[in-house]
Order: structure tokens, then sequence, then C-alpha cells
């Protein structure tokens, strides 16, 4: 039976899909005029400030009422700043400062950004708690392992963005935190025994007026064992909407990661989505374009003929992606759709300093390095949440503040015996300062920290991802965040200018 153009229309009414591209290309302004309900912005979308003005002044000129929405979590996961890295911390350094008056003057700050962009939704805060150390694709995103502590900055950042204009999206619902397996590849199971403490943050946000909630593609045993959450309606619909009480718009995370994807195709997991609850479909971050967009609506409208889908949930679905959008165009922040908002940093700047913890295992004077220095940074390959063209580091500002400096990145392949042996020599008679991201999840960062730590004791470690340990190196510096900011800190404060 052939798809009826309401229905398709209807469909679309729930989709949010990515594009290539810095200006939309035709596909999506016939569809954006005809009635999709918004899109998401990805890093390769954004080139600066301006361009994203003008790029959502176009995309608002097709359909006033369209949700833009991005990932800009601050911290590792930025989408706006990716050229430069995030002007902000992310959430585990605002967790160890603990202020929840700069949580929200933070995300306030933010939220005036995207306002000013035109960006109408943000998917953050993650309101996970990151229980388990070993997580591949939470760690500092998340504010950290206390559920009242998480719970706490996730408000206080919701309260923060939504003051803005800017609808807040907490996720990955029921909580992404204690697993140890990417959803962008496999399944994550959440345990039992720790459910409630996952549900903490996400209850909290609720209670704060969260717009929207995110799914996550995980495993809950205690709710349904066969379905992950995204398309288990005893969990979106019995816990998220009638245990829970929450009545905003629940957005699927990326519809196209294999842990929903994988058994049912990105249009079939879609489709059951929205059947157990979801209200808005996000796809685009692996696979963009029209022809994705197409598979992810057709297959929603033919849900529905086939009697997979009832229409009256479709209609909810596109009923409440409506009314959000309308609450953000009579919400719209202090700056306004299409404007530019000046970024200074020095907010962003003043938290990544607070954040920096040191612990000095030496009695000898090891800082502040008095001259130029040599930098090791060992760079692991990071989860697909975050973008490979970030930067990052403790080198280029140190290089700032120490003219001289000599910088050197290695990956796993290559961080040999022989390279090694190769820079400790280059840095006889400097100052060594060695930069690594989550060393205690990866043995060859270990290994290479033994072997340049056995030749120079007085090396100044710095940890940029969880610091599982501080008794490495003469010096141990702790940012809990790698985001330019938390290097930039850290760089003062081996230069004694903090």
């Amino acid at each position: 039976m052939p798809t009826s153009g309401d229905l398709l229309r209807l469909a679309d009414a729930v989709l949010l899909p990515g594009f290539e591209g810095t200006t939309p290309p035709d596909w999506l302004r016939r569809r954006l005029g005809d009635g999709l309900a918004g899109v998401v912005l990805f890093s390769r979308n954004i080139t600066g400030p301006a361009q994203v003005a003008d790029l959502t002044a176009e995309l608002r000129a097709e359909n006033p009422g369209a949700l833009i929405g991005t990932d800009e979590e601050t911290g590792e996961v930025t989408r706006l700043e990716v050229a430069t890295g995030s002007s902000r911390p992310g959430g585990h350094a605002l967790g160890v400062v603990d202020d929840v008056a700069l949580t929200e003057a933070l995300a306030r700050d933010l939220g005036d950004e995207l306002a000013a962009a035109g960006i109408t939704i943000d998917f953050a805060p993650s309101a996970d708690v990151n229980s388990n150390p070993d997580n591949p694709v939470i760690g500092l995103r998340a504010f950290g392992a206390d559920p009242a502590l998480v719970a706490r900055h996730t408000r206080a950042f919701v309260r923060g963005l939504q003051s803005a204009g800017v609808a807040a999206c907490a996720k990955h619902f029921p909580g992404h935190g204690d697993t140890s397996v990417d959803s962008h590849h496999g399944v994550p199971v959440v345990s039992t025994g720790g459910i409630e403490d996952a549900l903490h943050p996400f209850r909290e946000a609720i209670r704060e007026g969260v717009r929207a909630i995110m799914t996550g593609h995980l495993l809950v045993p205690a709710y349904d064992a066969g379905l992950p959450a995204t398309l288990s309606p005893k969990v979106l619909t019995g816990l998220l909407r009638e245990e829970l009480g929450f009545d905003g718009v629940i957005v699927t995370d990326g519809i196209e990661m294999a842990a929903v994807s994988g058994r049912h195709g990105i249009g079939g997991a879609s489709a059951r989505a929205i059947a157990a609850g979801a209200d808005a479909v996000c796809v685009g971050g692996e696979r963009a374009g029209e022809t994705t967009a197409a598979e992810v609506r057709d297959a929603i409208a033919a849900a529905v003929t086939q009697g997979l889908l009832p229409e009256e949930r479709l209609a909810d679905a596109a009923r409440r992606v409506r009314e959000l959008a309308a609450w953000t165009t009579s919400s719209g922040g202090s700056g306004g759709p299409g404007g530019v908002a000046a970024r200074d940093g020095r907010l962003g700047l003043a938290a990544a300093r607070r954040a920096i913890r040191v612990t000095r295992r030496s009695t000898a004077a090891v800082l502040p390095f008095a001259g130029p220095a040599q930098v090791i940074e060992l760079a692991p390959e990071m989860n697909l949440a975050i973008d490979r063209r970030t930067p990052w580091g403790v080198g280029e500002p140190l290089r700032r503040l120490l003219p001289g400096t000599r910088v050197a990145r290695l990956t796993a392949g290559q961080a040999t015996g022989a390279e090694i042996e190769r820079l400790i020599g280059e840095a006889a008679g400097r100052p060594l300062a060695i930069a690594v991201r989550d060393a205690h999840r990866h043995r060859w960062q270990t290994e290479a920290l033994r072997h340049l730590l056995s030749a120079r004791p007085d090396a100044v470690v710095v940890e940029m991802g969880l610091p599982e340990r501080s008794d490495l190196g003469a010096v141990h510096i702790a940012t809990y965040g790698s985001a330019p900011v938390c290097g930039l800190a850290a760089a003062e404060v081996i230069t004694g200018s903090l």
C-alpha cells in the first residue's frame, strides 16, 4: 500500500538528521519547508560563530519552528569550538570544583553563545554517574562518580542553559556511567545494583524542568532484559514517562550506533524507538545525507501502515517536538537567534584553574620550570563522541609561556622503546613534562610512563583524563580535563604563574 504524503510529513516531524557541508543542501531546504522537525549540527558543519549564525538563519528561513541541535557539552565534546578546543572545561572539572553557582554561570554563558548562534537545543549535560573508571565513552564528560554531586550539577547546568532560552537535554538515560562498553560499537549493560544511583540525576533534572532527555543505547535488565533502553517501552514509557513523570521530549542518541541499528537497521531502530516512547530521532553523526534521512522517514511511515507503530503514538511524538520548538521560540536567549556572541573565555579559564590538583612527591625544587622544557604527550585514540581534530595538551600553552619549549606527541604505535629513548636524549638538560589521558585505561601509556620516569624521575606528569593515580612523577598535576583551558591552567602551575 503506498504511503500517503501526510504520513510521510508526520514521520518527518520527528526527525533530526545531520547533513554534510557548512550551508544547507537543497534536499534539506525542501524537507524543512515540508515540515522536517529540525537538524543536528556536527563539527563538519561549523567553521565559526558568524558562519553558524548564518547557517541557522538559512535553516530557519525554511521552517521558523525548526529545532536546531548540537552536542556542546564543553570540555572534550565540543562542536562550536572544535577547531580551537573548548574555552570551558568539561563536566568532571566542574564536579571537582563543586561550586553549583559556577556550573550554572558557565552553562548560562554557554547558553547565551548558543542562542546567539541560533541553536535551540543542546544535547547536554551528561547526567551519567561515572562510577566505572574504565568507562570508555563517558569519563570526563560526567560531573563525577557520586550520584548526589552529579545530580546537583546536572540541575545547575540545566538551569543555566535554559535561562538563556536554549533547551537542555540530559543524557544518556537511564545512565551510561556504570558501563565498560561504548554504545557506538556494542550494547552496554547497566548493573541492576547501580540503577537507582544512575537514575538519581535524571530524577533531579526532571524536577528542575529539563525540556528534553536523551536515551542511552543501554540494556537495563532491572527493567527490560531484552531490549536496549532506546527501543524499550518498559524503560521509555514505563520508567521515564510513568514512574519518573517526565513530560518533555525524549530524544534518541544517534540511531545509527551499533547498539540499536546493528540488529534492526537505522530505519527499523527509528520506528521501534518511536513506538517505545521516543519523540525525536537523531541521525547523521556517522551516516548523514538525503538517502539516510529518507530511509528513516520511510521506515517510520511504513511501520505505521504495517501496524507496528500506532499513528496516534507518532502524532503524539510530533506534538511534543512542536511544543518544544515553540518553547525555544518564545524563550529566545539574550543574544537572539542569528547574532554573534563574543567569547572571552575568562569564566572557563577561571573554572579550569580551580579544578587543578597538584601532588608534590619530591623535596627537590622541581617547579617552577625556569627555562625551555621538553613536553611529551601520550595520545590515545578517543571515542567517536570526541572529534579527533579537537586540540588538547599542555605542550602548546607551555610553549607560549616558555618560548623554546619542544613538544612531541606519541600515539600507541609510535611509543616504541627506541623513540622514547631518543626523546629522553633530546630532553637532556631541560625540565620534562609528560602529558597523558586516562593512563590507567591504556597499558601502552603506563609502559611509556614507566620507561620515561625510570630515566627522568624529576619529570612532571600531567594527567588530563581521570587521575586514578597521583603517585607518578616528581610532581603530579591532575587537570580533570583536556580542553585548552585545562592545558593552560596546568602550564601556569608549571611556570609558577598560577
